[in-house]
């Protein structure tokens, strides 16, 4: 069975900083590329970021370049997104997925002071 679970997410005051994890089992990890994708309160979804199978090559939306980092340990079959600078815009619940389809269940992410 896929199983895709992230954890990580929590409350931080503007300008703090997160690492979000996805621990995945049930396929191969290290043969799918990964993303992270978000929903914010009353929105539809939003691409992060993606990953290629091995972390050389990342794609992040134009939002989130030079404040977030995505990378994975296919010896863990974990793939991360450090989140700094964060701003009030960035409260959603976030989501990771491979590129086969499946999702996790999220984890909420809330940027407030």
């Amino acid at each position: 069975e896929v199983q895709l679970a992230e954890s990580g997410g929590g409350l931080v005051q503007p300008g703090g900083s997160l690492r979000l994890s996805c621990a995945t089992s049930g396929f191969t990890f290290d043969d799918y590329g990964m993303h992270w994708v978000r929903q914010a309160p009353g929105k539809g979804l939003e691409w992060v970021s993606h990953i290629n199978w091995n972390g050389d090559i990342t794609y992040y939306a134009e939002s989130m370049k030079g404040r977030f980092t995505i990378s994975r340990d296919n010896a863990k079959n974990t793939l991360y997104l450090q989140m700094n600078s964060l701003k009030s815009e960035d409260t959603a619940v976030y989501y990771c997925a491979n590129s086969g389809g499946y999702w996790g269940q999220g984890t909420q992410v809330t940027v407030s002071s």
